[in-house]
């Protein structure tokens, strides 16, 4: 009788198994990707269509990250960090080469106490090691950056170049701006395009409601200010297209929309940071008084950070601050936190960003492992990147992110995008046109914001949760536990369909 038992089973698993291996590859509603990989979007009642995020990342993508040659080596030793530090300055005062670098400093194999931090404030210097054989270990009880990349100053608006957009509504995932002149313009210009929120907008929201607790803060317009960083690529009369789309429906009943040119004259470039292991010293699993982040970049465009592991912080392996955009996350790892498990600690890979990518990295006993801040300008990626251990969810963390992709990421954890009410202090709406596609997760919640997009879960394998408050409207569910989504990754078809 128990022989039986067994060789049903076994007969079960196995037909289960096949089943499952020659399940049909089926497609998303929203998109048709044709035989040479171009890719038609299907647009809703409004005309918005899933945004284009392929144009993410170092030089958007589109330009491999170079092998900035060495210049300068280093070795450790008990002056190593001042040494380090004056490399780098240094270097900051020679001229770059004609691609904008002007070289990289090798960090020999050893180990490096950094009592206070290494700072990186000028452009084209690239900070290498030599793989797990460098170690940098962030000691003292300063709360800061191990590695700190950041330029100065602010974006700067170009005296008589603010004009209106015209039209009432610009569906999210389009590039063309009607302006009123675009005579102050040309393409290859970088401009801003800035969406101001109306009364209104929070009123229909109902960020004016939020369940209210001690220290809640209702949503302000005035908060709620957008400067999407974008770049012009041509004119057609009145017409502006830019290189990456709206990741928010413009509407003039819920904002006012201009568009101005920029300079931004403190901002750095062409920075990378390099293969290197990095470690905090704490003096308890529970201590807080070191360092909180491996590498911090902000004030900056067209960097990247690949091959960094690190242990033991408090917050993060890479934060990149909201004026940081086309940095490059790549193939790094982010384990072993060292602080209290609550709000505002272990975040491992945190971005507040625009055009952003984060690929193939990990992170264990995190927090928020793969998350975006308040008021994020999308459109951002994560890609390939995998969660164990975790203690909170992935995803838009607070206070409205737009446009970010969650592409074909695994996590023992969560994966949400919703009302998160009165947690914190009032984080309300998370995030709108955010995509979660191919994803892996124990659970995940979905929900669309009462106005102004659509979140969308296509092709998750886990369970579908009711999430913080399950009175919201649902999602763009889609393939819910069906495997055999094609295109497996969106970013990578996005990608390739540039080119068609």
């Amino acid at each position: 009788m128990r022989t039986g038992i067994i060789t049903g089973l076994a007969l079960f698993i196995f037909l289960a198994v096949v089943s499952f291996s020659s399940q049909e590859p089926w497609h998303s509603k929203y998109l048709e990707v044709t035989a040479n990989g171009a890719i038609h979007y299907k647009a809703d009642e409004k005309g918005n269509i899933l945004p284009d995020f392929s144009k993410v990342g170092y030089r958007t993508g589109n330009v491999p990250i170079p092998d900035v040659p060495v210049v300068t080596t280093v070795g450790p030793g008990s002056d190593a960090e001042s040494a380090i530090q004056q490399a780098i300055d240094a270097l900051s005062k020679k001229a770059m080469d004609k691609n904008g670098f002007r070289g990289a400093i090798l960090l020999k194999k050893g180990t490096y106490p950094i009592r206070n931090q290494i700072r990186i404030n000028a452009s084209g210097i690239v900070l290498r090691g030599a793989g797990s054989q460098t170690l940098l270990i962030a000691e003292g009880t300063e709360k800061r950056p191990l590695i700190d990349v950041s330029g100065a100053g602010d974006p700067r608006e170009i005296k008589d170049t603010r004009t209106p957009v015209t039209a009432d509504y610009i569906p999210a995932g389009r590039t063309a701006i009607p302006v009123r002149s675009a005579g102050a313009f040309k393409p290859g210009d970088q401009v801003i395009l800035h969406w101001a929120a109306k009364q209104r907008w929070v009123e229909d929201l109902k960020m004016n409601q939020i369940v209210e607790r001690p220290g809640t803060k209702q949503w302000q317009a005035r908060e709620y200010d957008f400067k999407f960083q974008r770049t012009i690529t041509r004119i057609e009369g009145n017409t502006l297209f830019i290189d990456n789309p709206v990741v928010m429906a413009i509407e003039s009943r819920y904002n006012t929309a201009e568009v101005y040119a920029y300079t931004f004259p403190g901002r750095i470039s062409n920075v990378g940071v390099e293969d290197l292991s990095c470690a905090s010293a704490y003096t308890s699993d529970t201590a807080e008084n070191h360092s909180w982040d491996a590498v911090a970049m902000n004030r900056i465009q067209n960097g990247w950070v690949r091959n960094i592991s690190a242990r033991y912080f408090a917050f993060s392996c890479v934060n990149l601050g909201s004026l940081s955009r086309n940095i490059s996350v790549l193939n790094s790892s982010c384990s072993d936190h060292k602080s209290v498990i609550t709000g505002g600690r272990r975040y491992s890979f945190c971005n507040n960003g625009q055009m952003n990518l984060f690929m193939n990295c990990t992170a264990r006993d995190g927090r928020h492992d793969f998350v975006t801040g308040a008021r994020v300008c999308g459109p951002n990626v994560f890609y390939n990147c995998t969660a164990s251990v975790t203690h909170a969810d992935i995803g838009p963390h607070h206070r409205w992110a737009m446009g970010t992709l969650y592409d074909n990421i695994t996590t023992d954890g969560e994966i949400n995008i919703q009302d998160r009410g009165n947690w914190g202090s009032g984080h309300g709406w998370s995030g709108v046109n955010q995509v979660v596609w191919n994803c892996t997760a124990k659970k995940a919640t979905v929900q669309n914001p009462w106005v102004s997009g659509k979140n969308y879960c296509i092709g998750l394998q886990g369970q579908k949760s009711g999430g913080r408050i399950p009175e919201r409207p649902d999602g763009e569910w889609e393939g819910q536990n069906k495997p055999g989504l094609e295109p497996a990754s969106l970013y990578l078809a996005q990608l390739k369909a540039r080119g068609q």
